[in-house]
């Protein structure tokens, strides 16, 4: 068979393949999930990621999420529009401003992530728990090969 022709099977076997497939596959409930609470997955993200470390700059929330810093401000201008952070401290030309939560931000965040826990269920995703388990470290593994963190 030549190299440049494609089977069913010859498609399963490609690893980063089969897991944009899955990306897509989960992405579209989880993105569903978050609209209930009229929230993106990345907004979710930045919520939950300065829940976790209070405080960050903006160009570490990025760097958490995986977004590019100048997609980052959109973002959080967007939340802090809504009440969800707010920036602390005068900032300025060349000094960081910290972001943090406001109460109505974690009080949203607490919504959602009840909901993304349950949908974080093995048997929700297909997995026993112990497949979830070993799926989760290998993911972290694809994803510090690629962002420089290994």
């Amino acid at each position: 068979m030549e190299e440049d022709v494609w089977t069913g099977d010859a498609l399963g076997r490609v690893t980063a393949w089969t897991l944009v497939r899955a990306y897509h596959a989960v992405a579209h409930e989880f993105t569903k999930l978050f609209d209930e609470h009229g929230l993106t997955p990345v907004q979710f993200g930045v919520l939950a990621q300065l829940a976790a470390t209070p405080e960050l700059l903006q160009a570490e929330l990025a760097r958490s999420v995986l977004i590019r810093p100048q997609s980052m401000a959109a973002v959080i201008t967007q939340l802090v529009d809504r009440g969800l952070l707010e920036r602390r401290g005068t900032g300025g030309r060349g000094r960081p401003v910290p972001i943090r939560l406001t109460d109505e931000g974690r009080q949203l965040l607490g919504q959602a992530s009840a909901a993304v826990r349950r949908y974080n269920e093995p048997a929700t995703l297909g997995l026993e728990s112990y497949e979830a388990g070993m799926l989760n470290a290998l993911l972290h593994k694809v994803i510090d090969a690629h962002t420089g963190n290994s």
